[in-house]
C-alpha cells in the first residue's frame, strides 16, 4: 500500500494514469506533456509499474504503457475509512450547530419576517 501511495503522491505520476486511463500509451508519449528527459519520464513510470498501478509491454523496441486499476481500488478502500470518519465527525459538528442556532435564535415577534 506504501509503494501505492507514494506513487500517487506525484502531480507527473497522477497526470500519466489520467493518460493511461484513455489507453494504452507508449513511454514517449507519456513523456511528451512533460518537461522532463525520457530518463526522468521512465524513472517515473519505473515507480508506477513498481506499485502495481501500469503494466509495461514491450513491441520490439517500443514500450507501451497499460494502467492497471486494481490497486487504485485498493487505495481507495483504504481511504473509505478515513471518508467514514470524517462523515461523522462532520454530522455531529451539524447537529451541534443546528441545536446552538434553535437554542440562541431569539422568538419572531409577530409581524417579523424571515
Amino acid at each position: 500500500m506504501d509503494d501505492i501511495f507514494h506513487a500517487l503522491s506525484d502531480r507527473t505520476r497522477r497526470a500519466i494514469l489520467r493518460e493511461l486511463a484513455q489507453g494504452e500509451r507508449t513511454v514517449g508519449e507519456l513523456a511528451a506533456p512533460f518537461p522532463m528527459t525520457l530518463a526522468a519520464a521512465s524513472k517515473h513510470i519505473r515507480t508506477l509499474e513498481k506499485a502495481g498501478l501500469l503494466r509495461r509491454e514491450i513491441r520490439w523496441r517500443t514500450h507501451v504503457c497499460h494502467l492497471e486499476p486494481a490497486p487504485l481500488r485498493q487505495a481507495m478502500d483504504e481511504l473509505a475509512f478515513y471518508e467514514r470518519f470524517w462523515t461523522g465527525r462532520l454530522d455531529i459538528l451539524d447537529r451541534l450547530l443546528r441545536e446552538d442556532d434553535t437554542q440562541t435564535s431569539p422568538p419572531l415577534a409577530e409581524g417579523d419576517a424571515t
